[in-house]
């Protein structure tokens, strides 16, 4: 099994193309998931990002509903991993088994091999059974007794997880977090969204009716265009500043990584591109910022006794972080840009 080039997967689609696909996705999904379209619409960009996404909330808030819609919205092949605690990594990857007939091991793929990989509470595993996800989450490949197997695109990983101190859970592995391309909370719904649930959910499942809009060779097509989104040097620069930030930050003990940034650009392509929109903004970094990098965040001892929380963190260096003067500038203005720097640039005056 090999992974297409991007030249036999198909070029980018025209504008009209690209939206009215992503909106059907977008209108699918929210046949289920009331009145969380902002949180729909993020899980959609991480997917046109070619990241994986974690969704972190209390139990019964539609964290698998959310996971499970995206996933026939697509008509694609799609596997769910319920995790627990006897959970085996070979339940993951795959594993091989001897052949009577033909005396000789045969591999017997795991639940990764799929477009769409549903994990549930994935944080409900040992340490060891989550780590089997390292090697395909960041290389699109399985390693099972020395023999490589590359995933198919698209590929990504929709992981549900209840906050720490719920009982039965185990902290996710730091570089488990930082293959997370963004983690959201779903939050518990407004009393008007409520109300169309019960009357939406009371009698049938809507997950049940629920048809595919989309299939794995059109995603493929959106993430070509998500890819050709411009982004002019001072959006890069900034983006920079943002994950330096945390680096220096007096309330982290260990800041985002090289892999954070690449991943917060790739996904404010993605956002750019569902707003309309063929360039990045800084405001697009702004409002990734919290759910991509909050997470691969390690507060130190002191600001956990001041319940200063990750996201609070992010927030405020966003709130701090003063814009580039040219955040109207033309996309295709080539004229040199200058570095990122405090004093060349002018406070938001919040």
């Amino acid at each position: 099994m090999t992974t297409p080039t991007w030249d036999e997967l198909g070029g980018a689609l025209p504008n009209e193309e690209f939206r009215a696909a992503s909106e059907a996705i977008v209108a699918n999904i929210e046949q289920v998931i009331e009145g969380k379209s902002a949180t729909v619409r993020l899980a959609l960009a991480v997917l046109l990002a070619e990241g994986h996404l974690l969704i972190e909330d209390v139990p019964g808030v539609g964290k698998t509903k959310l996971a499970k819609a995206l996933a026939r919205s697509i008509d694609c092949s799609v596997r769910r991993i319920q995790f627990t605690p006897d959970l085996l990594p070979s339940d993951v990857t795959g594993v091989s088994v001897y052949n009577q007939e033909t005396r000789d091991f045969e591999f017997k793929p795991g639940a990764v091999f799929a477009n769409l990989v549903v994990g549930d509470e994935i944080n409900r595993a040992s340490p060891k059974t989550q780590s089997a996800l390292l090697e395909c989450m960041e290389e699109r490949q399985v390693t099972v007794d020395g023999t490589t197997y590359e995933l198919q695109a698209p590929f990504m990983v929709i992981a549900t997880q209840n906050p720490i101190e719920m009982e039965g859970t185990y902290p996710l592995p730091e570089a488990q977090r930082d293959r997370f391309t963004a983690r959201i909370a779903m939050g518990y719904p407004d009393p008007r969204a409520e109300l169309a649930m019960l009357s939406g959910h009371g009698a049938t499942d809507p997950l049940n009716n629920l048809r595919a809009v989309a299939d794995a060779a059109l995603v493929r097509r959106l993430i070509a265009t998500v890819r050709d989104v411009h982004c002019a040097d001072a959006v890069k620069q900034y983006a920079i500043a943002l994950v330096t930030a945390t680096r220096e930050a007096p309330d982290v003990r260990l800041g985002a990584s090289p892999r954070s940034t690449l991943q917060l650009l790739r996904t404010a392509r993605a956002f750019a591109a569902l707003e309309g929109r063929d360039y990045v903004l800084p405001d697009d970094l702004q409002n990734l910022a919290v759910p991509v990098l909050a997470h691969r965040l390690i507060p130190t001892a002191d600001a956990q006794l001041s319940r200063r929380t990750t996201d609070t963190i992010v927030a405020d260096i966003v709130h701090r972080l003063p814009l580039p003067h040219d955040r109207g500038r033309s996309p295709y203005d080539t004229r040199p840009v200058p570095p990122v720097d405090g004093r060349q640039y002018e406070s938001r005056g919040r």
